[in-house]
């Protein structure tokens, strides 16, 4: 995916895999999973449960359970979790 976002990594985080919908990608270990989606190119993160519309990051700190996705089987907030490696990360939603 393309992305329009860049960021600037400092160089003491380390680069590690994660698998997001079974695509491989790169972020740096400790970011905020949010940050790292958006860099990927995933904007829209799931939809709406009631009128499927589509979500994505919003507030970027804990309070708009926007980015509400499934990573490892858990229901989590992506802009409050930090990569990891290894994680397994599904934007089919939070329902």
């Amino acid at each position: 995916m393309v992305s329009a976002f860049t960021r600037i990594v400092a160089s003491h985080h380390a680069l590690v895999h994660i698998n997001v919908d079974g695509v491989d990608c790169v972020a740096p270990a400790g970011e905020p999973l949010a940050t790292s989606l958006l860099a990927a190119g995933y904007v829209m993160l799931r939809h709406s449960p009631n009128r499927h519309n589509p979500r994505g990051a919003f507030c970027l700190m804990g309070v708009c359970q926007e980015c509400a996705i499934h990573v490892d089987g858990q229901i989590v907030q992506a802009c409050m979790t930090p990569v990891r490696a290894g994680m397994v990360v599904q934007l089919r939603g939070a329902v």
